[in-house]
């Protein structure tokens, strides 16, 4: 059922097209009924997860080299697969208004669509490939739906500065994953948590770090890769929300909370996370200040929060990170929610 679940938002983009066109303005409640039954499916392993348990799974890929389809859900897979799916749900119905009579609206659909199943992937994912795919997924569901206003040249050329910059970030990320292969001789998140003395012991752990941190400091908008993510606000306003307040902004911080245990604990670790997360947040608080567009202040109080959850997740501190996971869910379900208000 968990890869039913994984390929649901995928099979409903292939539908929406055709869904727009028969069902009309009852489309987005159809639609939206796949993230629905997602959200309620993984809703299930709450007692399970709060217990202190772990569910894996998955298909061997090619066993000789150990990859492999594998999925993992624990505490933190599972909060940001329920805010995936379930504020995913509430985007879907929104953008059935909002997008209402665009001759565009099933292509729309699609699109958000097929973002949602890459989050949903890659949060999911235990194996570095299966990881580093919808990683690159994202950034290219983002380039669509950022540029989905095609006709106008603004939206094209933001469309194409975010995919330069997380794409560019996404061969940083996968250099270090397999820096992180090859040292440890594991392919999997799931045991490369417990390898951390061998990682913090390496020759190569320094330049490891720097990779995985460009991966995720320009997928999540951090300074000074951050200027994709206002202009990205040419995007209709149901991407805003989406996109870049609930979902794939979080993708960096995501990424960084899964390789704490086993990147974390070193000077370079608890310097570099709370400076560049700390820079991100006053740079992203002033530039809010001087903004008279709604969709930009809520934009650069973004990259705020997510300097200020880079910078928690870099302190040697368990409050620190439950902190962070805290607010991460709370600015999600407030920002996603001011970013519709905005729309309206």
């Amino acid at each position: 059922m968990t890869l039913l679940c994984l390929f649901l938002p995928f099979i409903a983009a292939a539908f929406a097209p055709l869904a727009t066109r028969s069902l009309k303005h009852n489309a987005a409640w159809v639609l939206a009924l796949a993230p629905a039954f997602s959200f309620i499916y993984f809703a299930g392993y709450l007692p399970e997860i709060a217990a202190g348990e772990v569910v894996t799974g998955g298909y061997a890929w090619v066993p000789s080299l150990n990859l492999s389809f594998s999925w993992f859900i624990d505490g933190l897979s599972l909060t940001f697969a329920l805010l995936i799916t379930g504020i995913g749900t509430l985007i879907v119905l929104y953008s059935g208004g909002y997008m209402k009579g665009h001759a565009d609206q099933g292509r729309f659909f699609s699109f958000i669509l097929l973002f949602m199943g890459a989050m949903l992937g890659l949060v999911l994912s235990d194996s570095f490939l299966m990881l580093f795919v919808y990683w690159e997924l994202t950034s290219i569901t983002s380039f669509l739906l950022i540029g989905f206003d095609h006709q106008r040249e603004a939206a094209r050329r933001s469309a194409l500065q975010a995919l330069v910059i997380t794409g560019g970030g996404g061969l940083f990320l996968l250099a270090g994953l397999i820096f992180l292969w090859n040292i440890t001789g594991v392919t999997q998140l799931s045991l490369l948590v417990h390898m951390g003395d061998a990682l913090r012991a390496s020759p190569f752990y320094l330049a490891t770090l720097l990779l995985v941190l460009g991966g995720c400091f320009t997928k999540s908008a951090q300074f000074p890769f951050h200027a994709w993510l206002p202009n990205a606000m040419e995007a209709p306003t149901p991407v805003s929300a989406y996109l870049h307040s609930a979902t794939m902004v979080k993708a960096g911080v995501y990424l960084l909370m899964r390789l704490n245990p086993a990147l974390g604990e070193t000077a370079a670790w608890e310097i570099l996370l709370p400076f560049f997360g700390g820079i991100t947040l006053i740079v992203g608080t002033l530039l809010s200040l001087r903004q008279t567009d709604l969709k930009l202040m809520l934009a650069y109080t973004t990259m705020a929060s997510l300097g200020l959850l880079v910078m928690l997740t870099g302190f040697d501190s368990e409050h620190s990170v439950t902190a962070a996971v805290l607010y991460l869910v709370a600015h999600s379900l407030f920002k996603g929610a001011l970013f519709m208000v905005a729309g309206i």
